[in-house]
């Protein structure tokens, strides 16, 4: 089994297996990352392609020191998923979000209040979930459901970990809020 570097330099050398490699390691991987955000599943099928045509064609820019190939990738596809999310449905804040900062909640009354426990409940959080703007979505793909750290996160969504925790608490905070009014 190849490694990442192996992967990478054989890409770079412009050999197709490298390429074929790279796809069949990461492929699903990063098609699951858009298709949690993205409801169709030919628009995140094209969108996967078209990660790794832009990986392919951006493969001297990519710094293992930096980040894993994995990382790397999950970059390449939230930009693209972000950009093609905003062209078709633009974000509109609603009066209902500033709600969100007029009282604050402990991490334990956010923890019990976002607990699923039940059927009904889970999917009621489902359908919150995918009504929140893009960024919002795909910083929960990262962090939860992929068990992403804040760091990869950062590095991906191109924002500190600190910010990025920050605008965690709020999304949940957000949810909780909504989920009582249902």
């Amino acid at each position: 089994m190849k490694s990442d570097s192996q992967i990478v330099e054989s890409v770079k050398s412009g050999r197709r297996e490298g390429q074929d490699l790279m796809v069949s390691r990461y492929g699903q991987e990063i098609f699951a990352l858009i298709a949690r955000l993205v409801s169709n599943a030919m628009d995140a099928e094209e969108l996967t392609q078209d990660t790794f045509l832009k990986a392919f064609s951006n493969i001297a820019s990519y710094d293992p020191r930096q980040s894993s190939l994995s990382t790397w990738l999950c970059c390449i596809a939230y930009r693209l998923t972000i950009d093609f999310l905003k062209r078709r449905r633009p974000f509109i804040v609603s009066i209902e979000d500033t709600e969100v900062w007029q009282t604050d909640l402990s991490e334990e009354q956010l923890e019990a209040g976002l607990s699923t426990g039940n059927e009904e409940r889970i999917q009621k959080l489902e359908l919150l979930i995918d009504d929140l703007p893009p960024d919002d979505r795909m910083l929960l793909t990262l962090h939860y459901f992929e068990n992403r750290t804040l760091e990869e996160c950062s590095f991906i969504m191109d924002a500190t970990p600190h910010a990025l925790a920050n605008r965690l608490y709020r999304i949940r905070k957000k949810l909780y809020k909504k989920l009582q009014k249902i």
